[in-house]
């Protein structure tokens, strides 16, 4: 009797997906043994679950009776990102880099330890390189155009457009969908024990993204920071309101990015120091002086692709005050994204035109441009479009 009510409780490796459904059963086929490839890649827009959906697939593949049981030893294992065959490659800066690659490649060649498979999951698989500079992208291409035979690679992209054609053209690709508010809600009450109405606002706040709903719904900090963000457009009446605005926002992201990177930058440099032990108060040594900048200069880039990070968050926030208020302004039934937020969004709607709201969504988008693709200050980046945002008939 406790074996089978154990066994009832045991959660899948596939039970955390959110609205995920139609992906789900192709890789419960191919983890079976039926249209597997050697190469996969999962596209879909933020917070779908791309990264969830290669551990769940990737556990799967590992697991002892086919299925993603999420009983044996193989899920456990796979699932808590502790498999000795599966491999994860994250990167916290804006590329992935051509040397890291190349070791990589040559360490997925290995037969698995213990597993079916060696699995290697890229989780940006969009900062393999450009057309114009395929660099780190060449160094992968060879090894999935000719896999090993017990090697399978999952790659995580927003969408196709955003790998390497090269790359692309030899993925099977599948493409996740936004999972719907109500799945959203219906994950947070199942799984976290929030209220219904708690759950309710950080799905409509997420807009799909289930990390961010999480996060909305469990952190209080979180959930202020993004009133913050939201309560910006009615509030862009003058051009000193817009360079406070703009003020405001890069260093709200300053500061979430420090509290998320000083604990890590602190393990860091003491992993690097216990490496050279008593090497590193020799002020002489070499070594240790080149191995400190070269961390120092990492520290930086991650840093810098961070900050970029909260600030596209908040960028998407404010879209989504604007797209309330064309709501508002055409008189659509529903609830808003900002349902909390009303008022303010009346406000904006009330002092300007669909047509010009549109102007303001594609000035927002175009920061973002600025920012991630150009390189622009965000400082500067922000202030040009605060500007834009200004509402009709201010000073």
């Amino acid at each position: 009797m406790t074996t089978t009510s154990a066994a009832a409780s045991t959660r899948s490796v596939w039970d955390g997906l959110v609205g995920q459904r139609p992906t789900i059963e192709v890789l419960q086929q191919a983890a079976a043994g039926h249209g597997m490839t050697h190469a996969w890649l999962f596209t879909g827009p933020p917070g779908s679950g791309r990264s969830n959906v290669a551990r769940a697939f990737a556990s799967a593949l590992q697991c002892e009776r086919r299925t993603g049981c999420g009983a044996c030893e193989a899920c456990r294992l796979g699932t808590s990102g502790s498999h000795p065959d599966i491999t994860w490659v994250r990167s916290e800066t804006s590329v992935l880099y051509v040397n890291d690659m190349r070791d990589l490649v040559q360490s997925a060649a290995k037969f698995p330890a213990i597993g079916r498979w060696q699995v290697v999951v890229i989780e940006d698989a969009d900062r393999l390189g450009t057309p114009e500079n395929p660099r780190t992208g060449n160094a992968l291409l060879k090894a999935i155009e000719e896999p090993t035979p017990r090697t399978v690679w999952l790659l995580c992209a927003p969408t196709v457009q955003d790998v390497l054609p090269t790359i692309n053209s030899r993925c099977r690709t599948l493409t996740l969908a936004t999972p719907g508010t109500e799945d959203v809600a219906a994950f947070l009450t199942r799984n976290d024990g929030v209220s219904e109405t708690v759950a309710s606002f950080a799905a409509r706040a997420s807009q799909g993204h289930i990390g961010r709903a999480r996060a909305l719904a469990l952190d209080e900090e979180t959930r202020t920071r993004r009133r913050e963000v939201i309560s910006i457009p009615a509030r862009l009446t003058s051009l000193g309101s817009c360079m406070t605005a703009a003020t405001n926002l890069a260093e709200l992201a300053k500061e979430e990015t420090e509290a998320i990177t000083a604990e890590a930058e602190r393990r860091e440099l003491d992993e690097l120091q216990a490496i050279f032990g008593s090497e590193r108060k020799d002020t002489t040594s070499r070594a240790y002086r080149a191995a400190l900048k070269g961390l120092e200069d990492l520290q930086k880039k991650k840093a810098k692709r961070r900050v970029l990070d909260v600030i596209d968050r908040a960028l998407m926030d404010l879209v989504s005050v604007y797209r309330d208020a064309i709501a508002v302004s055409v008189g659509a039934p529903g609830m808003l994204v900002n349902e909390e937020l009303r008022g303010d969004v009346a406000v904006v709607a009330r002092a300007t035109t669909p047509e010009e709201l549109l102007r303001m969504i594609d000035a927002v988008f175009t920061a973002r441009e600025q920012m991630l693709e150009f390189n622009v200050p965000p400082q500067l980046a922000l202030e040009s479009m605060t500007v834009a945002l200004r509402l009709p008939g201010g000073r």
